[in-house]
């Protein structure tokens, strides 16, 4: 992955986020600056940022920036300013605990301070500091993450992968992505198998993106395709991602992570969940508690197309996500290491 391209940045002095706006990769590298309370909202429901962990670091500096804006209001109505604007980012995507986790964690800090008779602007700074510690904390854990990784994999491996989870999902090599990325950098050799991803093809214009920039021999396929992919021995691994990992172990990814854990189940490949000790919900008991995000039908039905792909009366499905049960998960891996069960996570 190419050293320039980062994914989400705050402005030093606080008052704007800079992102590279995903939805025009790979054809276009954009960066865009945004500072009002709409736009920092609009940014995660249209993903123009997106993976849990970027949208993570992405909310606690929205809400820096939101923070920043209201410093000069009297404490208790920068106190409420910043509640509100907390609760408006966390509402724009329902399944990546990431978003309410650490907006949570920049609340708590702000309440925190609050009750110590802190100013508004000595808040305002604190928070800057909290965020900036969470975007450094993301890039630790996804090197450990990677490392561990690297345990499960040998040289001139196949390695099959939903979604993206490199770089511009998290803050730097990625969960799912990083163990291939780092891989490469020590001449493993390995081959990537992505699945394109239906609807918003996350997999050919992000991972693939990602992967070739790195190095990786890498082959796209359509979702279709992952079963015969698997038949004819190409593939020795499934590495994905994850959004929310409940307290069982069952795991919400991109939708149609559920169906490779099937196939590798079938053909006796082993299948990994890569995600930050964050992406765990303590509260959640199992997947069947985790909100599966429906989007707008006529992604299916038009988005990428010059004209509308299906006709207009009939109607399309279209959850974002859907959960793994965890028997289907060989194992884990966090920052903490490599989990083959899932009460000690």
């Amino acid at each position: 992955m190419s050293k320039e391209i980062i994914n989400v940045r705050l402005s030093d002095d606080g008052t704007a986020v800079t992102i590279l706006d995903q939805t025009l990769l790979p054809n276009e590298i954009k960066y865009i600056t945004l500072k009002e309370r709409e736009e920092l909202f609009e940014a995660i429901y249209m993903l123009r940022v997106r993976g849990a962990p970027a949208i993570g670091i992405f909310a606690a500096y929205a809400l820096c920036v939101l923070a920043k804006q209201a410093k000069h209001e009297s404490l208790d109505v920068f106190m409420e300013k910043i509640k509100q604007h907390s609760a408006y980012l966390d509402s724009s995507r329902p399944t990546a605990v990431n978003l309410g986790t650490q907006l949570k964690r920049m609340m708590s800090l702000a309440e925190s301070e609050a009750q110590k008779s802190a100013s508004a602007p000595q808040i305002v700074e604190l928070m800057k500091c909290e965020a900036i510690h969470i975007y450094n904390e993301d890039v630790e854990m996804c090197k450990a993450i990677s490392r561990h990784g690297m345990s499960l994999i040998k040289k001139g491996d196949g390695i099959m992968t939903q979604c993206n989870a490199g770089p511009i999902a998290t803050s730097k090599y990625g969960t799912a992505l990083g163990p291939i990325i780092m891989g490469q950098e020590q001449g493993l050799d390995l081959k990537a198998y992505i699945c394109e991803t239906r609807p918003l093809l996350q997999g050919a214009r992000l991972t693939a993106f990602e992967l070739v920039q790195a190095g990786v021999d890498s082959t796209l396929i359509c979702d279709n395709m992952a079963s015969i992919t698997m038949s004819e021995g190409k593939v020795n691994a499934v590495f994905a991602g994850c959004d929310r990992i409940a307290a069982n172990g069952d795991v919400a990814n991109k939708v149609g992570t559920s169906q490779l854990a099937i196939l590798a189940k079938h053909y006796n490949i082993p299948f990994y969940i890569f995600g930050p000790s964050t992406t765990i919900d303590k509260d959640c008991p199992t997947g069947a508690d985790i909100e599966i995000e429906e989007r707008n039908p006529e992604e299916i039905k038009e988005m990428f197309y010059t004209r509308p792909m299906a006709p207009k009366q009939v109607k399309a499905y279209n959850p974002a996500f859907d959960v793994t049960p965890n028997e289907l998960i060989t194992a884990i891996i966090t920052e903490t290491g490599v989990h083959k069960t899932f009460t000690n996570l």
